[in-house]
């Protein structure tokens, strides 16, 4: 009797042991794999406002579609890892940046934000098989041979067009100043607003005007340029740390015309570094505002604040390239580990876009470079007043 009943419970165990077993077999079956896009940009020093908010955004997103069950591709289910790199916008750490991406099997990478940046890990994107998302705008970098970068934002030469044209017909502008850092992405900038000034027929009586990045006191760089009076000042290429401090001389100076620059800002580091001087400023803004932002893209500003405590509205551009990235790999599976899959799909590739009421997600930059390499986004303008953006108008770019 006593070992009948042994017995019994030893079979018991060993069921129970088996069925333990087997539940975690199964749940090992049923975890999902890893999808793991990379960052490599500036999230220190003056230019940080920049990475930091395509790192936010990137987290945001993920965390979000994870909490979902993870994302379908084909026949495997995964969940989305950010890993991220600074490269203090420093090109030689750029380059280290996307090696440590391609030592990981990394193909599908964000950044970086600088020109130089951009340009530098290159070599490194084409030779170990890596699609970047550069926030850069040199030509060079995304018409053929160049293959490998997909422009994440419009670029100041399709954004200025569209400003200078709208502030000449709204508001009066017939004379421009250009003052910029003497570095190549302002400098490059700047070329290219001076170019689409000049082909709009305004006159440009300041673009020799520069300074090192690491200026505080812009007075003596602004006086002669306040002196000729111009209709409006363009700030090519300012770093967002840098942009209050130049509005707030131009002003303590008695300038009194227009301030614009083609690149995003942070509105909290303009509030806080120019207050009221800063109403007016006029700028590319996030990819959204909010006539046009969907329900989701309210969803995700809302859990991008929560998580963060604040709220960066160039993240309305930045969410974009990660879910391009899914997107594109959805519509083709075999793209996951094959950058050349990736490239034939971005051809014909089209799908929803969750972030406004209506749009679609598709492969833009036939006109400007050649081939489509950039994101399509809605191209925003911004007038900044009292802590925040209001709306000027939005465009597109083909």
């Amino acid at each position: 009797m006593i070992s009948r009943r042994i017995a019994l419970k030893s079979m018991a165990l060993g069921a129970a042991s088996a069925l333990a077993i087997a539940g975690m077999l199964a749940s090992a079956q049923a975890e999902n794999k890893k999808l793991k896009i990379g960052f490599v940009g500036v999230t220190s020093g003056p230019a940080a406002a920049w990475g930091t908010s395509n790192v936010r955004s990137m987290q945001v997103r993920a965390d979000w579609l994870n909490e979902k069950g993870g994302v379908k591709i084909g026949d495997d289910t995964y969940d989305i890892e950010i890993v991220t790199f600074d490269d203090q916008k420093d090109p030689k750490r750029a380059i280290a940046g996307m090696e440590k991406m391609a030592e990981q099997g990394i193909h599908y990478v964000v950044g970086p934000n600088v020109d130089d940046g951009a340009a530098a890990v290159r070599p490194v994107a084409e030779s170990k098989g890596i699609i970047y998302f550069p926030y850069s705008f040199p030509k060079a970098l995304y018409t053929p041979p160049a293959s490998n970068a997909v422009l994440g934002m419009v670029a100041n030469y399709q954004s200025a067009p569209a400003i200078y044209k709208y502030l000449k017909e709204n508001k009066g502008v017939t004379k421009v100043a250009f003052v910029a850092a003497n570095e190549s992405d302002p400098l490059s900038q700047r070329d290219g607003g001076v170019e689409a000034a000049k082909a709009l027929g305004l006159e440009v009586v300041a673009q020799n005007d520069t300074y090192p990045n690491d200026t505080r006191d812009f007075t003596p760089v602004l006086t002669p340029i306040v002196q000729l009076k111009p209709d409006l000042l363009v700030l090519s290429g300012v770093a967002p740390a840098n942009a209050p401090l130049l509005i707030r001389a131009a002003r303590e100076l008695g300038y009194e015309g227009l301030i614009s620059a083609e690149t995003a800002q942070d509105a909290t580091v303009l509030q806080e570094g120019a207050g009221e001087l800063a109403n007016g400023f006029i700028s590319v803004g996030g990819a959204s505002t909010p006539e046009i932002r969907s329900p989701e893209m309210e969803e995700f500003i809302d859990r991008y604040t929560k998580k963060y405590g604040e709220y960066n509205d160039e993240s309305n551009t930045k969410v974009y390239a990660l879910e391009y990235i899914v997107e594109t790999l959805k519509a083709n599976p075999a793209a996951i580990d094959n950058v050349e899959e990736y490239k034939k799909t971005m051809e014909t590739f089209s799908a929803p876009n969750p972030f406004v009421k209506e749009g679609t997600l598709k492969y833009v930059g036939m006109t400007s470079f050649g081939q489509k390499r950039q994101i399509s986004v809605p191209m925003v303008v911004t007038e900044f007043k009292d802590g925040k953006f209001d709306t000027l108008f939005v465009g597109e770019v083909d």
